[in-house]
């Protein structure tokens, strides 16, 4: 299975997360210090059926990912997301 997981950043209240499978939220959390804390509890939960995740920072989709290459390279998955959302946004700002 895969899962899409989005992570938002508020100011104040620092990175949440909704992990969602087939439109639904299997669960989610908040509180997280950095973009990097806060993918790594999202995939905490994650049961032995899933196998990839559709990563999303801010409503933008970066990228699907193995579960593998988010554990060993979460400061990767985490920059290309947030390049990636910035890139958007930059180019809706044109």
């Amino acid at each position: 299975m895969i899962v899409r997981i989005e992570l938002h950043h508020d100011k104040h209240e620092g990175y949440s997360y909704d992990v969602i499978a087939e439109h639904q939220t299997l669960y989610n959390g908040s509180g997280s210090s950095s973009f990097v804390n806060g993918l790594a509890a999202a995939v905490e939960g994650l049961g032995s059926d899933v196998h990839a995740a559709e990563i999303a920072f801010q409503g933008i989709v970066s990228g699907t990912y193995p579960l593998a290459t988010i554990a060993t390279r979460p400061n990767e998955v985490a920059q290309h997301a947030v390049n990636t959302a910035s890139a958007v946004y930059e180019a809706e700002r044109e």
